[in-house]
């Protein structure tokens, strides 16, 4: 999900945030296109901060299900602040956990779990090579 900023009421102000924030167009485009690269090196990506709990526990379901995902800790990265602006220009929200499965944003960890409750995870799962069951 992409969330445009010329289309939503308060754009501009976001814009104008993002900016004051130290981030030019160019430099959310560089972040996005990194997130994209490193999405893309393994089956099961999650984008987290070590001190989120909703974090901890997506982590642990991958594990428990025998997936061994990349993690990528935002607040341990120096270029992790703006990395999650450009997960937030992407649509996430809130902007950790964001999961990539098969190098395709699947959602935080709300969409995580109703996959996980309807079974479509585990398929999911095998699709992108991440389980062999």
């Amino acid at each position: 999900m992409i969330h445009e900023l010329d289309e939503d009421s308060r754009g501009k102000e976001m814009e104008y945030a993002l900016i004051k924030l130290g981030c030019s167009p160019t430099d959310i485009y560089s972040h996005m296109d990194r997130i994209a690269n490193l999405a893309s090196q393994r089956a099961v990506v999650i984008f987290s901060k070590s001190t989120c709990c909703m974090c901890h526990a997506i982590k642990r379901l991958f594990y428990e299900q025998g997936v061994s995902p990349m993690i990528h800790e935002l607040d341990e990265d120096s270029r992790g602040k703006e990395m999650e602006y450009a997960l937030i220009k992407l649509g996430c929200s809130p902007t950790v956990p964001a999961v990539f499965i098969g190098g395709k944003f699947v959602g935080s960890a709300d969409v995580v779990m109703t996959l996980q409750l309807n079974g479509s995870l585990k398929e999911m799962l095998k699709d992108a090579g991440a389980l062999w069951l």
